[in-house]
């Protein structure tokens, strides 16, 4: 039974491509270069690599609550803040903890405390969820 404390299954994501990066651009219609001009964010001074895009990044959390609650529809509520940027080439690990257990208009929910880091490093989303458990 899920209870306050309990660390949510990590979700592990391999390392983001610049090309993909490039490709969601444009389906995005997003034309924000530092999604896929190298030259852009060494303007900026943030390196090297191109910056992933902000949706794809809370795309991850919302992903690894979906496996662990049984889809992404019992996913209540999600409130982020952007803490750093996720360059080309970083794995990214997903996770949470489950901080209450509480019954509500929808049935039996957990609230979490969920995050995004580089693989090795610092967050670079945190925020809270509210997530519709089966039990």
């Amino acid at each position: 039974m899920t209870a306050p404390g309990d660390e949510l299954p990590a979700y592990e994501v391999e390392p983001v491509s610049a090309e993909k990066m490039k490709t969601m651009s444009a389906l995005m219609r997003d034309a924000n270069s530092i999604h896929f001009d190298p030259a852009a964010v060494r303007a900026l001074g943030l390196g090297d690599r191109v910056v992933n895009q902000g949706p794809l990044n809370q795309a991850y959390i919302v992903s690894m609550l979906a496996r662990w609650a049984g889809g992404a529809a019992r996913v209540r509520a999600l409130r982020l803040r952007f803490l750093g940027n996720v360059f080309a080439g970083d794995g990214l690990v997903a996770g949470g903890t489950v901080t209450a257990v509480r019954q509500d208009g929808a049935g039996r929910v957990a609230d979490c405390d969920v995050w995004l880091r580089v693989s090795g490093g610092d967050p670079v989303l945190s925020g809270t969820a509210t997530v519709l458990i089966g039990e």
